[in-house]
């Protein structure tokens, strides 16, 4: 198959007229669904807070897929609001969309939403690395003098962000989170979030991946408080190649700074319109992904 079908496949937005939408994000479609929730990942990817007019191949089914991977190595560690993500085991009505369904589509539980993303960071990126820079701490953490850009931090660190559909996730402190959702609480995602990561982190490295950070999402569901959304997936963290690590500079990665680094080179102001990606951006983007998927899961991407 060439490049040009390939960039054709994409699934940018979907329209299932039969069923109320729930909520469109960034990535994905959710649909309410009789007590239930359809997710389904697209393949829009954003940048700088904003939603491209290009797409990536196979982009939703490396999240769905991942996620699914990850739900099952840690349900002994921490439950999640999967039911599952076989299309035919899906209710009758949504078998006609069977093709736009199989692979990046997952129906789960309902859950009340904790609006907090739990983000856990092992090595100094990003904004963390961009506030220590100013102030030596993330999120109210005082951190050892003298780090680097993407150095190893002593050990993981709970930074808690506030969600937001437009815009950027704003950190807060771990003080301002107990406010917000109760001490108890706060405290029980925080140990939880470190736990979780570090039982990936391990995993992955292993494996010749460092994951240097992530965020999760938890909601309360019958079954209590479970994982939800996607999980550690190439959206939500940054992985590393371990051979190609180098403190002191921005690494090489499996998600979407390929992306991030066209836009920057091309100048654009980050601000709408939001450009178009050129192919073979898209498609080593693509790759990337897959490649992420790949190694985690230990086997090729289902096909189609």
């Amino acid at each position: 198959m060439n490049s040009s079908t390939t960039l054709n496949r994409v699934l940018l937005q979907t329209d299932f007229p039969d069923f109320t939408l729930h909520a469109r994000g960034k990535v994905r479609d959710l649909y309410s669904l009789n007590g239930h929730l359809l997710f389904v990942a697209t393949d829009r990817i954003s940048a700088f807070d904003y939603v491209l007019a290009t797409g990536i191949p196979e982009k939703g089914r490396v999240l769905t897929q991942l996620s699914l991977f990850w739900f099952e190595f840690l349900k002994g560690t921490v439950g999640n609001h999967l039911v599952t993500a076989d299309i035919h085991q899906y209710p009758e009505p949504l078998k006609k969309y069977s093709d736009q369904l199989r692979g990046r589509s997952m129906l789960v539980n309902k859950a009340q939403m904790v609006d907090i993303e739990c983000v856990v960071r092992g090595y100094l990126s990003g904004s963390g690395w961009k506030e220590y820079q100013q102030t030596g701490k993330v999120c109210g953490i005082e951190l050892p003098k003298g780090l680097r850009e993407s150095d190893k931090l002593p050990e993981p660190i709970f930074t808690p962000a506030t969600k937001a559909l437009s815009g950027h996730d704003e950190n807060i402190s771990f003080a301002e989170m107990c406010k917000r959702t109760g001490p108890e609480l706060a405290g029980t995602l925080r140990d939880l979030s470190l736990k979780v990561y570090q039982k990936a982190a391990d995993y992955a490295a292993g494996l010749g991946i460092i994951i240097a950070d992530t965020k999760f999402e938890f909601g309360h569901t019958l079954q209590g408080l479970v994982l939800a959304d996607e999980v550690l997936t190439p959206d939500s963290s940054r992985f590393w190649p371990a051979d190609k690590y180098s403190p002191g500079r921005a690494q090489e990665s499996f998600d979407k700074q390929y992306v991030r680094d066209y836009l920057e080179s091309i100048k654009w102001n980050k601000q709408p319109p939001a450009p178009s990606l050129p192919e073979d951006v898209a498609l080593k983007t693509s790759e990337k992904y897959i490649q992420a998927y790949r190694i985690l899961a230990g086997r090729e991407l289902p096909p189609l």
